[in-house]
């Protein structure tokens, strides 16, 4: 979650407690507060931890060389379980059976990084296309566009 994305959830939430207020020391706003840093430190630290997941697949592979053009998305959906997915499409350009790693960034439509994810399209064929399902970590809201990143071919 971007942070300007965070803090719009911050203050939308202390509004709402900030209105159910009373003089009877409920602390209603004061909790809100509290549940809406909670809920963004939580976002912050799931994107975190899966663009640190996305740098440690990358780094696995060895030998591969940038494939970023020979990879395609499809059109974003929603799942079965809830989370936005999206149709990796890579094609192999190489004389022999190859396999892609392909990072794909799940923003808003302001574009703010919302999820990142790493998919891999294993064993295409020479002068073929293969494809994967990239699926969000979490349950995404709004407007959710998906991106490459960087894909590798080795």
């Amino acid at each position: 979650m971007g942070r300007s994305t965070a803090a719009a959830v911050l203050m939308a939430l202390v509004a709402v407690g900030a209105g159910g207020c009373s003089d009877d020391g409920g602390g209603s706003a004061k909790e809100a507060a509290s549940a809406a840093a909670s809920v963004g430190s939580r976002a912050a630290d799931s994107l975190a931890s899966a663009t640190a997941e996305a740098g440690r697949r990358l780094e696995s592979v060895k030998g591969g060389v940038d494939a970023k053009d020979d990879v395609k998305l499809g059109a974003t959906r929603t799942d079965d379980s809830g989370r936005t997915a999206v149709t990796v499409t890579a094609h192999n350009t190489a004389d022999t059976e190859k396999s892609f790693v392909v990072v794909v960034a799940f923003r808003d439509g302001g574009g703010n990084l919302l999820d990142v994810v790493v998919v891999t399209v294993r064993d295409v064929a020479a002068g073929k296309s293969g494809t994967a399902t990239a699926r969000s970590n979490r349950t995404l809201s709004g407007t959710v566009k998906a991106e490459v990143g960087t894909a590798v071919r080795y």
